[in-house]
């Protein structure tokens, strides 16, 4: 299998999309459920997956075959189409929260005179075009992405840092059932093992990769894990009712009274980082599809899972708070699913190398 895709770029993914994914709504849905031990509910989903990510890492080592090719090679060709397609829906189903998220983000922070569906539309022309690339464009979308990323969280997190009381956080762990809560309900922010799933044998890999990988997951969740401090740290008890954390944590730096809104060009940039992430669950999504079919004209692949994507936005402009309880009560049980009882199942698929 010739590499499409290098563990340097599944590195990018691993550190900048785990992050970006998670700084819109998370923070604030988390310090809903779980208050000042928000950190603890966090810590749980990234301790779990970090553990299956290196699962799935170090079963690469062990096999230069796809996901599809393994489960071909032990259930059959027919099978393997059937999971593929799981994942399609799977993979769409990842995309919905932040495509909605998305929507109402821009829309608020940087074009609020302009209506939110007339502002948001033209971002499928971006997402038509990026998901009909394959495993090559991913990567390469991830080695821009990456100082785009440092340089604008750097800048935000030291405009955020002189603000923080880290008195917010006391006392801490004292409602242990609302730290799991947390964390249950916020478990679909969470398909990374699933992502590295649809890599394998897609790159070469080299000894230690498994631990480069993981620990660039371990990476992202790092920052995660700053940005909720900080916006708790901040806020304090109020976080729960401020929308949008990573545009949030900033707003009290001092040079801000003076200069305006400098934060917004970090928010800028990283919003690159955040379409890049979305689009990643689209590309994959077609790519399952294009597995599932055999059909290879990506691009009317892409038009189409785009379509899907269009008519929901259209449908529900204005259901997001119901998507997203929608989401936390009950899509947990697709993630527990799809990224962490399949990767891990993997394991017991038939590898060429045994």
């Amino acid at each position: 299998m010739t590499s499409r895709i290098s563990v340097r770029q599944i590195c990018f993914i691993m550190l900048i999309y785990t992050a970006v994914t998670k700084f819109i709504l998370y923070p604030t849905q988390l310090s809903f459920t779980s208050g000042r031990d928000l950190l603890f509910s966090a810590l749980i989903n990234f301790v779990l997956q970090g553990v299956i990510i290196w699962a799935v890492s170090y079963l690469c080592s062990r096999t230069d075959k796809t996901f599809f090719e393994l489960i071909e090679g032990s259930l059959g060709n027919i099978t393997a189409r059937i999971v593929y397609g799981f994942f399609a829906l799977f993979f769409m189903v990842c995309a919905v929260m932040p495509l909605f998220e998305q929507k109402v983000y821009v829309h608020a922070i940087f074009y609020d005179m302009i209506p939110s569906l007339l502002v948001f539309l033209p971002i499928f022309f971006f997402t038509v075009y990026v998901s009909a690339k394959g495993f090559e464009n991913i990567g390469r979308c991830a080695d821009i992405c990456l100082p785009l990323f440092l340089i604008s969280m750097l800048l935000v997190l030291v405009m955020a840092f002189t603000e923080v009381k880290w008195d917010n956080f006391l006392p801490m762990f004292t409602q242990p059932k609302k730290v799991f809560e947390g964390s249950l309900a916020n478990a679909f922010r969470f398909a990374e093992p699933a992502f590295l799933l649809m890599f394998m044998g897609h790159f070469k890999y080299k000894k230690g990769d498994a631990a480069k990988i993981t620990l660039s997951y371990i990476g992202g969740a790092v920052f995660v894990m700053v940005v909720l401090a900080v916006f708790y740290g901040v806020y304090g008890d109020i976080a729960q009712s401020r929308q949008f954390a990573i545009s949030k944590i900033s707003l009290f730096f001092p040079a801000i009274d003076m200069l305006g809104r400098i934060d917004l060009l970090a928010l800028y940039v990283l919003e690159i980082a955040m379409l890049f992430a979305l689009a990643l669950n689209i590309q994959l999504a077609v790519h399952c599809i294009e597995e599932c079919t055999g059909y290879k004209n990506r691009a009317i692949l892409s038009l189409a899972v785009n379509a899907v994507f269009l008519i929901i936005i259209i449908v529900f402009d204005n259901n997001l708070h119901a998507i997203n309880m929608l989401w936390s009560k009950w899509m947990w049980i697709v993630f527990l699913i799809f990224a962490n009882i399949i990767p891990l199942a993997s394991w017991l698929l038939r590898r060429k190398n045994d």
